[in-house]
Parts: C-alpha cells; sequence; structure tokens
C-alpha cells in the first residue's frame, strides 16, 4: 500500500470514527458528570474516551453497538479516574448545619474538600445543524440527585447508571463492567438501599419552563442586584435551605438563610449583577460581583430548587471559572 493509499485509509476511517460516535458525545458527558459530579473533569475523561476509542475503531467489529462500545470505554475510564479521587461533596453533605444556624461562613481554606460542581444544561443542547434524536435523561441531573450519588462507591455508582438511568440490560451492564451477572444485580440492590437513604425531593418541583419558575427566579435575581431581603423573604419557602461552596456550613429556614445573605452577601444595591441560565435541569444564575475597583466580575453559579410555593434550595458555586463554563462572558452585558 502507497503512503497515499494510507492516508486515504486513514482519512477513510476517521470518517466513519466520527459518524458512529460522535452522536453520543453529549450523553457520554453527561453520564461522565454523573459519575465524577465535576464538569470540567467529565468533559476530560470524554476526551480520554475518544481518544481510546480511537485508538481501537479499527479492531471494533461491532458486536455491541457502537453506543454500548462507547459506554463501556467512558465508564471504564472513570472508574480508572476514581480510583484515586477524593469524593465531590456539597457543604450539605458533610453533615451539619455546621457550627449552627447563626455561625459565620467558614470557608475551606485549606483546599481539604473536593466540591461538586453544577452542570451546564447548555452542553445537552445539540447545534440546530446536527441535531441528535436521543433524549438525554435530564432528571437523572438534578443536582440533589448528582450529590447523592458520590456518596456510592464508584461500582455501584456504575452498575446503577447503566441499569436505571441507561436502561442497559444486566447482562450489558455485567460485559460493560467486566463481573457477572450475579455482581449487577446484588450491586443495584445495595445501590438503591443506600440511594433511598442518601435522597428525596420535593415531590411538587417545578420545570424551569413553567411561568412560575421564571417569576421567582426573576425575583430572587431583583432581590440580590437591589440588595432587598423583603424581596427574599417572599420567593424564598420557610424551610428553605441555603448553601454554598466553598464554605463548609450550610443553613436551613428561611430567617437563617436571609440573616446570612443580609449580613455577609448582599452588600449594598448594584453589587451584583446575574443573568439567568438553566443547570442540572433546574433554574440558576451565572453572578458577577462589584470588585473594589467598581468592576462587575465573574462570581459563580447558583442553582435553585423550585416548588409552587417558593424557593426551597439554593446552591451556590464561588468559582469564577465557571461562569465562563457556561458560556457566558467575562463581563456582564449593560
Amino acid at each position: 500500500m502507497t503512503r497515499a493509499d494510507q492516508r486515504a485509509d486513514t482519512d477513510a476511517l476517521n470518517t466513519r470514527f466520527v459518524t458512529d460516535t460522535e452522536p453520543h458525545r453529549r450523553e457520554l458527558l453527561a453520564h461522565c458528570y454523573r459519575m465524577v459530579g465535576s464538569v470540567h473533569e467529565a468533559e476530560d475523561l470524554v476526551q480520554e474516551t475518544y481518544i481510546r476509542a480511537w485508538r481501537a475503531y479499527r479492531k471494533f467489529e461491532h458486536r455491541s453497538s457502537t453506543r454500548t462500545w462507547l459506554y463501556a470505554i467512558a465508564t471504564n475510564v472513570c472508574l480508572d479516574a476514581l480510583t484515586d479521587h477524593r469524593q465531590r461533596v456539597l457543604p450539605s453533605g458533610l453533615g451539619g448545619p455546621y457550627h449552627g444556624p447563626t455561625a459565620p461562613p467558614d470557608p475551606d481554606s485549606t483546599g481539604e474538600f473536593s466540591w461538586l460542581q453544577p452542570f451546564p444544561d447548555a452542553l445537552l443542547t445539540p447545534p440546530a445543524n446536527n441535531p441528535e434524536t436521543l433524549v438525554i435523561d435530564r432528571e437523572s441531573l438534578r443536582l440533589a440527585l448528582v450529590a447523592s450519588l458520590q456518596h456510592l462507591p464508584p461500582q455501584q455508582r456504575a452498575i446503577l447508571m447503566l441499569r436505571e438511568v441507561l436502561a442497559f440490560s444486566t447482562a450489558e451492564t455485567a460485559q460493560i463492567l467486566g463481573t457477572t451477572r450475579a455482581s449487577v444485580k446484588s450491586g443495584l440492590q445495595r445501590a438503591r438501599t443506600r440511594l433511598a437513604e442518601l435522597h428525596s425531593a420535593p415531590a411538587d418541583l417545578i420545570e424551569p419552563s413553567d411561568p412560575r419558575a421564571r417569576t421567582l427566579l426573576a425575583g430572587y435575581i431583583a432581590a440580590f442586584e437591589h440588595s432587598d431581603t423583603n424581596l427574599l423573604e417572599q420567593v424564598l419557602r420557610a424551610d428553605a435551605t441555603l448553601e454554598a461552596t466553598p464554605f463548609k456550613n450550610w443553613y436551613e429556614g428561611r430567617a437563617s438563610c436571609i440573616r446570612q445573605l443580609s449580613t455577609y452577601i448582599l452588600g449594598t444595591p448594584g453589587d451584583w449583577r446575574m443573568l439567568p441560565t438553566r443547570a442540572n435541569n433546574q433554574p440558576a444564575v451565572i453572578t458577577y460581583h462589584r470588585n473594589p475597583h467598581g468592576i462587575l466580575t465573574p462570581y459563580g453559579v447558583a442553582v435553585l430548587t423550585l416548588t409552587p410555593t417558593g424557593i426551597t434550595r439554593v446552591v451556590a458555586f464561588q468559582d469564577p471559572n465557571l461562569v465562563a463554563a457556561f458560556g457566558f462572558p467575562p463581563t456582564p452585558p449593560h
């Protein structure tokens, strides 16, 4: 075979690879995120998945579907990464409330913990010129559920995701993980039992597209931008909880939440600028904060859990890098 023939063969192989694998990229990103709890790390793991897949593609005999083959690679890439991985948590997953409801925010100044990250819904939306027919299970990306998953052993986490979310059979799951059907069945039962202990969600959650959600989100944004505790009183439920990374404590009850926000966060009108977005299939806001020089700079993301009677949970992520990860500019539009 001449060099020209070799290049043509490689080009043809590359075209087939892209055609076969690229439609699955977004669902693999969601899968890796559920496994590791970090959007940045999930992107790296998907990249590693595609590198491994490309290296093995010439020998791939299509005895299973391309999707199953890619999930086998991606799941094992994640399990490899989790071998020496610190568990990603939210403050409420540490126990709590930390030091009681009136304690000042207690930062993780030593970097003792790895924190869960939110997932931008926009990453699941295919380009307009390349629509995908696959429907990704967005409910399985709810922040509270992903936070609970991080408390499962990695193997149980993988079994639960493959069986319950992705609907692989017991046999397929065993093949992907290189284990037995009996191990899959017992692992799934243990994972279900543990997850039931860890995770519960309000029965009356409303979707981001619900007009009531848009009203509550607008009220939350206005409360911050105008430093208005009365507005917070109107949009937060009596049983609302508040937590923020990288702080180790969290607060429950509307009065406690408002006390913390008004004492340490709200500042004066104009200190905050917020833009609506969506994360983890929930309403969210991109946050900018005015620095000592009077310039609004990236601050992070806050994810809200909403019910018809108000906001029941606020999880804020103080990480300026997330603003760019969500596709927003370094300075907010005027």
